[in-house]
C-alpha cells in the first residue's frame, strides 16, 4: 500500500512573471481555491495522508495555505461565518504536511532527491504541484496505486498529445497490456517529433519505487544543467519493469498561461453556487464580441 507522496513545488514560475516574483505558481487560484491544494487532496482522496511538498525560496506562503490561523478562525466564529470556519479547519487538517527546502533549482531529479530520506525503503506517490488532472471516477493517483497493487513495480501517468508537440514532454513508447496500461521499454526527455517513440506524455503523476534514489545519484546534470527524473527512470528499467497508465481526465498545467485562463473557466462552471449566471455571461461576451481578432 502506497502511504506516501511527494509533491515537488520548488520551481520559479517564470512564465508567469510579475504575478510570480512574489507568490508561488503553485498559489495561483482556480476559482478561490489555490492549485497546490488541488493537487494535495486528490493525494489525499486517493488513501495518502502523509505528504512531503519539496519547496524553493519565497515559498513560504504554501506552508501558511495548510497551517493553523488562530487570529482568521476567531474572526471567522466572532462573525458566525460557519461555513468559512469549517473549510479553513479542513484545510489545516487535510493530511500530516511536511516540507523541506530544494536549496538549488536542479531538476525534478533532484527534487525528488530530497525525498530519500522521507520516503525511506517505501514505494511513493509523486504529484507535480503545478499540475492539476481532473478524472471523471476515481483519482489519478488512486489509479496508479491501483496498477501498483498489482505488479509492485513503477507506475506512470500517460497522456496522448499531439505529435508536433512531443517536444514539451517526457515521451514513453512500449508495448501495449491493454487499452490504457503498457509495459514501458524506453522514455525519452523532449524528444524531436521524429525521433519521439509514440505521442505518449508523462503526465505529472508517479508511483516510484526507492530504486530510483540510486538512479539519481548516478546522474550528471543534462545541457540544461538540470538532473531529469526521465533520465533516471530509464536507467531504472534496465532493473525492473516500468509500467504506464493512460488515464481517462484531462490534465491542466497551470504553469502555462492559457491552460491557467481555461481551467478557471472550467472549473468556474461547475460551481453550483454561479456556474449557470458565468455560463450565461460567456454566452453575452461570445455574442457581443465574436472571436478575438487576429
Amino acid at each position: 500500500m502506497i502511504k506516501k507522496a511527494v509533491i515537488p513545488a520548488a520551481g520559479f514560475g517564470t512564465r508567469f512573471l510579475p504575478q510570480t516574483k512574489a507568490q508561488p505558481k503553485e498559489m495561483l487560484p482556480i476559482v478561490d481555491t489555490p492549485t497546490i491544494q488541488f493537487v494535495v487532496e486528490e493525494a489525499v482522496n486517493s488513501g495518502i495522508e502523509d505528504i512531503l511538498i519539496i519547496t524553493g525560496k519565497g515559498k513560504r506562503a504554501l506552508e501558511e495555505h495548510f497551517d493553523r490561523n488562530f487570529e482568521l478562525e476567531s474572526e471567522l466564529e466572532d462573525k458566525s461565518k460557519k461555513e468559512e470556519l469549517r473549510e479553513m479547519q479542513r484545510i489545516s487538517n487535510l493530511a500530516n504536511i511536511y516540507f523541506v527546502r530544494q536549496k538549488e533549482l536542479n531538476g525534478l531529479g533532484d527534487a525528488i532527491l530530497y525525498a530519500e530520506k522521507h520516503v525511506g525503503n517505501e514505494p511513493f506517490a509523486v504529484l507535480l504541484g503545478d499540475t492539476i488532472i481532473d478524472t471523471p471516477d476515481k483519482p489519478i493517483t488512486r489509479q496508479l496505486m491501483d496498477i501498483y497493487q498489482r505488479y509492485e513495480k513503477t507506475v506512470i501517468g500517460l497522456e496522448e498529445v499531439e505529435k508536433s508537440k512531443v517536444s514539451r514532454y517526457g515521451i514513453v513508447g512500449g508495448e501495449r497490456i491493454s487499452d490504457a496500461l503498457l509495459m514501458i521499454k524506453e522514455l525519452v526527455e523532449k524528444p524531436s517529433p521524429a525521433k519521439a517513440p509514440s505521442n505518449l506524455a508523462i503526465a505529472g503523476r508517479y508511483i516510484l519505487t526507492p530504486g530510483i534514489f540510486d538512479k539519481i545519484k548516478k546522474l550528471k546534470r543534462d545541457r540544461s544543467g538540470e538532473i531529469q527524473l526521465t533520465a533516471a527512470l530509464q536507467m531504472l528499467l534496465s532493473e525492473e519493469a516500468a509500467y504506464g497508465l493512460r488515464f481517462n481526465g484531462k490534465r491542466f498545467d497551470i504553469g502555462n498561461k492559457l491552460d491557467f485562463l481555461k481551467t478557471n473557466v472550467e472549473y468556474a462552471l461547475k460551481r453550483k453556487d454561479f456556474g449557470q449566471e458565468f455560463f450565461r455571461y460567456l454566452c453575452d461576451i461570445v455574442k457581443e464580441k465574436g472571436a478575438p481578432r487576429k
